[in-house]
């Protein structure tokens, strides 16, 4: 994508979150971005895995910022992230693994497997806010993202 492109067009997160207050509060999060921002939500391992191999064939643009669950139904965030590190065209996406998970071997294979970061969901809700807003201000605002101007 050019710079040009970037300017016409939002910079495209898939959330991959099976958790609707969990999904509320991240798009909540992005809504006060100081650049335009896409958040597309994937329920399930098996949906973001569809809407990953959608852009792989060009039907769909292409994330530029991956948030993602590890325990989701049907596949894994695990395999999920392994899926788009192996790719050529995806790799370079950064993943940022979102978790209830406090296992420390969870916390090593995401790294293992390329996760860019790693973050254990907190239990309130303000703290969650504050974390996702935190994404958003490193990851869109300082972080000059490979895809994306």
């Amino acid at each position: 994508m050019t710079s040009a492109d970037a300017q016409l067009h939002p910079l495209l997160v898939l959330l991959v979150e099976d958790s609707d207050a969990d999904i509320l509060l991240t798009t909540e999060a992005f809504e006060d971005a100081k650049i335009a921002v896409e958040v597309v939500v994937a329920k399930d391992g098996r949906v973001a895995l569809d809407i990953l191999a959608e852009a792989e064939r060009g039907e769909r643009r292409q994330p530029e910022l991956i948030l993602l669950d590890l325990n989701l139904p049907k596949i894994d965030g695990l395999e999920i992230l392994e899926h788009v590190k192996s790719h050529p065209d995806q790799r370079a996406i950064p993943v940022i693994v979102i978790t209830s998970s406090r296992s420390p071997a969870d916390r090593c294979t995401a790294y293992e497997k390329h996760a860019n970061s790693f973050i254990g969901k907190p239990l309130d809700p303000e703290r969650f806010l504050t974390i996702m807003r935190g994404i958003e201000d490193y990851w869109v605002t300082v972080v000059r993202l490979p895809s994306h101007g």
